[in-house]
């Protein structure tokens, strides 16, 4: 696959150390044919084939295959997985030679996404640097925090000793790290059928550091928390948030305090909500190291809403950020009626002129479909807000036109 943000790479960079004239050919990379579907797929722009449009037979896990349609057609080379649904991931439109072909690849890849947020990120020294698909790296998921990165391997092929070496190489040379943790997800790992890896630094010792984000300073540990760490993707919308904030907040699925450390110089009060024990603990450290007063609470945040609705509390700024509600399609239902109970009780919490801040990070909620979630809620609450503001990830997470499964984040700004 190629395009994106940076120049395509349909012409590949030159494998830095040339085989010997006296060398043996290398093996011819195995063939896989897939469907008509699974062609039209490819040609349409998207990096993913499902099983169901494969043909593969004896094709070691995480191999790099030449993909051809069913008239013998070549597509180009992916990335095959022998145990996911999605067993094709397309790494080049063209045919690439050999894996010495695809390291180079790979390791250029790494180097314009670098570039790419050197261009685009201000005012923090955290951000994501690599972005799975959206920088033609399938299955990679690389995020910095000030001098440590933070680094995931999602399938069989990025989890190759090869390619996790090229990777971890290259972001040593581009952006010169003194540690990189290597962060695990057990039940993706289970899901890839990839033996258990702990979470650990793979390069330096260090596994702890500060970062900030639009001038607030927090505490990563490359050790604990959720995903890769933090979630960086809302770091623009915590700046956009901050135009419109005022009174009494509270920030519902606060996690580590994102929205409301930002909130905190410019409110009356501020109140972080979360379930986690261990997030709001951090919650508190991060509050410290910034010397901002926030009350920190441990709750369920639909038992918490209804409890504040029903005896009428009130708030000036209200955040919903809740994590994903719909892993996929079968689940939309539920999910859009969990994000209107939500939507619904804090649009009747908000004094009139009150802003809410509400985000679904559920891919498979369309952003239309949340749209139309919060006119109902909206409705129901006899409350006519404008809209100030509808956005997404921050930049550093970049969405493919052809890609949709890369533009996630909602995030709707509301005045009430």
């Amino acid at each position: 696959m190629s395009g994106g943000g940076e120049a395509p790479h349909r012409t590949l960079a030159a494998v830095t150390s040339p085989p010997h004239a006296s060398s043996p050919p290398a093996a011819a990379l195995p063939a896989v044919q897939v469907s008509r579907r699974g062609a039209a797929r490819i040609c349409g722009g998207h990096p993913w084939v499902y099983r169901s449009d494969v043909s593969a037979r004896g094709v070691p896990p995480g191999a790099l295959v030449q993909v051809v349609e069913p008239r013998g057609r070549a597509l180009g080379s992916a990335l095959y997985s022998s145990a996911s649904q999605i067993a094709l991931r397309m790494i080049s439109s063209d045919p690439l030679a050999d894996e010495a072909s695809l390291l180079a690849l790979v390791a250029q890849r790494v180097r314009d996404a670098a570039a790419y947020r050197r261009r685009l990120v201000e005012g923090s020294d955290a951000y994501r640097v690599i972005f799975s698909e959206a920088d033609f790296l399938p299955g990679l998921v690389v995020d910095k925090y000030a001098g440590l990165l933070s680094m995931q391997a999602l399938t069989q092929a990025m989890d190759r000793d090869d390619l996790r070496a090229c990777v971890l190489e290259t972001l040593r040379q581009e952006l010169a790290p003194v540690a990189i943790v290597e962060r695990v997800d057990p039940r993706i790992r289970d899901l890839e059928h990839l033996p258990p890896r702990p979470t650990r630094a793979t390069f330096g010792a260090r596994t702890e550091t500060e970062f900030s984000l639009n001038g607030i300073k927090f505490l990563f540990d490359g050790l604990a928390g959720q995903k890769t760490g933090a979630f960086l993707d809302q770091r623009e919308n915590y700046a956009a948030a901050v135009r419109y904030a005022h009174g009494d907040a509270l920030d519902v699925f606060c996690y580590q305090g994102g929205f409301a450390l930002h909130f905190a110089p410019l409110c009356r009060s501020v109140t972080g909500v979360d379930l986690s024990r261990a997030a709001l603990e951090i919650a508190e450290r991060n509050a410290a190291l910034n010397g901002r007063e926030v009350e920190w609470l441990e709750a369920n945040a639909f038992d918490l809403l209804r409890d504040y609705a029903d005896v009428g509390r009130r708030y000036d700024t209200i955040v919903l950020d809740p994590p994903a509600f719909a892993k996929d399609r079968r689940a939309l239902a539920g999910a859009l009626r969990g994000y209107k109970e939500l939507n619904l009780r804090a649009l009747k919490m908000l004094r009139p002129g009150g802003v809410l801040v509400t985000c679904s990070c559920s891919f498979h909620v369309s952003s239309a479909e949340f749209l139309e979630m919060l006119s109902s809620a909206a409705a129901d609450a006899h409350r006519s807000p404008r809209v100030l503001e509808v956005r997404g990830q921050s930049r550093d997470h970049p969405a493919v036109l052809n890609i949709p499964e890369t533009n996630y984040l909602k995030c709707v700004i509301l005045s009430v």
